[in-house]
């Protein structure tokens, strides 16, 4: 058990938060429940985000996560967003994984991700016991071109159980915001099943220097 109850509040993290197309179907497929449908595009998320201080969370102490996963359909968000399935979840913080696995997320310790910003250009970076598995660049601005909020639906499975749990944020994203590079750098990493196909085709996503959320959102069960 974490010692955490929920909800958790987490304000000023900073994310990449973007999806894509994949390169193998088949493997990303095997990846989600049958009882699930994929996005027509089997596209994928990802989110790699850094909460620096514990002044921003409400009970969590700084920690730095990536996960990923892919979009399914029939469970969208009440704003129309797609609902999401988790497939890896790598994070720095001992007592937030064990938070986040009470509730069905495959979360794992031993994670590390970085954001750094130099000359205009984002670097993300995710680690697992030191070994870097995904490298993501972007370009950026200071400048805030519109705040986002909402909720996002994430599914989960508890004792064989569907759960869709809606996470509601606010976000500032950043002005002139584009993807440039996504590398999966560990071949024998089960993650790199979600690589992306090439070119890169990025379908939806956004940079804040300013996220808040609460974790876990609103719970309930699937219906058959």
């Amino acid at each position: 058990m974490s010692g955490l109850y929920a909800p958790q509040m987490v304000i000023r993290s900073r994310m990449l938060y973007f999806t894509w197309v994949p390169e193998d179907t088949d493997a990303v497929r095997a990846l989600v429940p049958a009882e699930l449908e994929l996005a027509d595009n089997a596209q994928c998320f990802i989110n790699q985000y850094v909460v620096d201080s514990a002044d921003d969370a409400s009970g969590f102490e700084p920690y730095s996560l990536t996960y990923a996963g892919l979009d399914v359909k029939g469970q969208d968000s009440p704003q129309g967003i797609p609902g999401r399935w988790w497939t890896h979840y790598i994070n720095s913080n001992a007592d937030m994984t064990a938070y986040a696995a009470e509730r069905g997320v495959p979360a794992v310790a031993g994670g590390e991700t970085t954001l750094e910003i130099s000359g205009g250009v984002l670097t993300a970076t995710t680690k697992q016991d030191g070994k870097e598995l995904i490298r993501s660049t972007a370009k950026v601005s200071d400048d805030v071109a519109v705040v986002g909020r909402g909720q996002l639906s994430y599914l989960t499975k508890v004792d064989g159980q569907l759960i869709n749990g809606l996470y509601p944020f606010v976000a500032s994203m950043a002005d002139g915001w584009e993807v440039t590079g996504m590398e999966f750098l560990d071949p024998s990493h089960p993650i790199y099943a979600l690589r992306p196909a090439s070119p890169l085709e990025v379908t939806w996503g956004f940079y804040s220097p300013d996220a808040a959320f609460c974790y876990p959102g609103g719970e309930g069960p699937v219906s058959a």
